[in-house]
């Protein structure tokens, strides 16, 4: 399914980016970029068809955003 492999995309991008050094030397754009990939997660989050798993909504709607991505590499 397409939106899963873009959900899981922007789930790794999230974690490159806390975990990107030299971004964090600049807070205010490190905050910004978590910002922008934690809103375009949310929106492929609104995507999903209600058939979804429900452990990987869970995991979505209370942020366990690397529980996420482990599901959806299983």
């Amino acid at each position: 399914m397409q939106i899963l492999a873009e959900l899981a995309e922007a789930l790794r991008e999230r974690l490159e980016i806390i975990g990107d050094e030299e971004s964090r030397r600049d807070p205010l754009h490190h905050t910004e970029r978590l910002r922008e990939i934690s809103e375009r997660i949310d929106l492929i989050e609104h995507r999903l068809p209600p058939t979804i798993d429900p452990q990987l909504r869970h995991f979505l709607q209370r942020r366990s955003y690397s529980k996420a991505l482990e599901l959806l590499a299983t």
